[in-house]
């Protein structure tokens, strides 16, 4: 097993647009996220490595500064247009047994903290969906004037709001985004016409591979950044990419959303996401490029089952499919490919150059940007045979045979 963080400056950082339901993107259903820096390429070894591609960095989530955000008893920050708000403390002035309470416009969503549940978690609370989070200080003892929390200085104070764009914003993002990809001449991720549909329309069509997405969940990073994870295993175990997150502290700034796909094919509103947090990294190596970690409420989305791993090498040609969470649309799932003589997705060179010699497998099924950490799946056995992590067209994973070898013993 390789160390925890081995080599940081490998890390490759992925960034999404979000997306909704196909053609309701725009309508406000969405969900935002935001880029950040991509580091270069590991140093290369002994070999000359191919062109990997990830789709363009384009600024997607807003991370807002707040003045004047003293809550002595209760308080709204309101982002017309935007998809969820997540709020920030900078002041946690709580009697013992005081909870802090964080709530969408309906009271439908609503997250209680203790101070040390905050500051466990870098004084970051869970996103709610919507436009506006109402942050509320309960009192473990009756204070209905508030006299006595203002004599005592009793209170919180919200300095940061990370938030999803609106749909102007979403738009323009867009916008830009395929202006730079028309500017590159060249395809990324998407190779031909893209193929990707809705996880829903398969649900009575493909159902094993629906019900194989629904242990596929989208990544919130620190509020503005997106990737793609899934449960592994019966137990508590999950996978990304290790260009998503690496550390314990950077898990525990991250929400996984879980049921978050659109509730009919071909668009519509979404289903409402089951949220846990991230917890520990229990192992996590640059060169395969993946992170296994825990999540916090382990409970909460056992129901949604888990993938196992199919630890063999893979064969050319072998069919493949993928769910996924490109640009953090709800989940979708790649089946076809229209180069393919099959139509199918399929293994197109079985021992492919990462970020090492042969350490991948790519295939020309359409990804994107937050697709990131995202199963691989083969046909012939519906486990997982590679861990997604490049565009280029031909995109590729990592070799499930590979990464087996380093976390058998912790599954």
């Amino acid at each position: 097993m390789r160390t925890i963080g081995r080599n940081a400056l490998m890390r490759r950082r992925v960034l999404l647009v979000t997306g909704v339901c196909a053609v309701v993107a725009l309508a406000g259903a969405g969900v935002a996220a935001a880029t950040s820096f991509v580091p270069a390429r590991p140093p290369a070894t002994a070999f000359a490595a191919p062109a990997h591609e990830e789709p363009a960095p384009e600024p997607s989530g807003v991370l807002e500064a707040i003045t004047g955000g003293s809550v002595e008893r209760t308080s709204t920050f309101r982002y017309p247009g935007a998809d969820y708000v997540k709020v920030h403390f900078s002041r946690l002035q709580l009697d013992p047994g005081d909870t802090v309470k964080v709530a969408d416009a309906s009271g439908t969503e609503v997250h209680r903290y203790s101070g040390e549940q905050l500051r466990d978690a870098d004084n970051w609370t869970m996103s709610v969906s919507g436009e506006s989070a109402t942050v509320t200080v309960e009192r473990a003892e009756k204070d209905p004037l508030g006299i006595r929390s203002k004599l005592d200085g009793l209170g919180v104070t919200v300095d940061r709001v990370a938030r999803g764009q609106t749909p102007t914003e979403r738009a323009d993002a867009e916008a830009k985004r395929k202006a730079a990809a028309a500017a590159a001449r060249h395809e990324e991720s998407i190779c031909g016409r893209d193929e990707k549909q809705d996880a829903v329309c398969y649900k009575s069509s493909d159902p094993i591979a629906y019900a194989n997405a629904r242990p596929v969940a989208r990544i919130l990073i620190n509020g503005v950044e997106l990737c793609t994870a899934w449960r592994l295993g019966a137990n508590n175990r999950m996978m990304t990419n290790a260009h998503c997150f690496t550390t314990t502290r950077e898990a525990r700034n991250t929400e996984v959303w879980f049921n978050y796909e659109c509730a009919q094919c071909g668009g519509g509103a979404t289903l409402r996401p089951t949220k846990v947090m991230a917890d520990q990294v229990l192992s996590t190596d640059d060169v395969l490029d993946y992170t296994l970690f825990t999540v916090r409420n382990f409970d909460a989305i056992s129901r949604f089952g888990y993938l196992q791993l199919d630890d063999r090498a893979p064969v050319r040609g072998e069919e493949l499919y993928i769910p996924q969470h490109p640009r953090g649309m709800p989940t979708v799932i790649t089946t076809h490919d229209t180069s393919e003589r099959s139509g199918n997705c399929a293994v197109a060179n079985p021992a492919y150059d990462g970020y090492d010699v042969d350490t991948d497998m790519s295939y020309y099924c359409d990804t994107d940007g937050g697709s990131s950490g995202s199963p691989v799946i083969s046909r012939r056995t519906n486990k997982v045979i590679a861990l997604h992590h490049f565009g280029g067209c031909p995109n590729s994973g990592v070799r499930m045979d590979h990464i087996a070898a380093d976390i058998r013993n912790l599954l």
